[in-house]
């Protein structure tokens, strides 16, 4: 599983095009950070991330973290069992030869 985080999305349909936007609104929520953290937290996926940094981007933005975290399917295993109906690799015989050492 992976996610998208639309923090920039939401930003844009705030008409905050800048992430400089973020940094007073941020302080005013008791949440201080940098300009480059917040920059870093606008254009680039967050591995880790306070509540209260959520808590206060959702208030800012008038969202919820549902609104700001999307779910995706990174990678999809298909198991197939023997004999699956609908598989598209048809099995076919294949000759082989033998070489004996010091024959060519």
């Amino acid at each position: 599983m992976g996610y998208r985080w639309r923090l920039r999305d939401l930003m844009a349909d705030q008409q905050m095009f800048q992430t400089s936007n973020l940094v007073p609104l941020l302080a005013e929520r008791g949440i201080t950070l940098s300009r480059e953290q917040v920059y870093r937290l606008v254009t680039q996926p967050p591995q880790r991330m306070s509540m209260d940094v959520l808590v206060a981007l959702c208030d800012i933005l008038g969202c919820t973290p549902n609104d700001l975290i999307e779910p995706q399917v990174v990678n999809q295993q298909i198991s197939k069992t023997a004999g699956e109906r609908g598989s598209t690799t048809p099995i076919s015989p294949r000759r082989t030869v033998i070489r004996r050492p010091g024959r060519q």
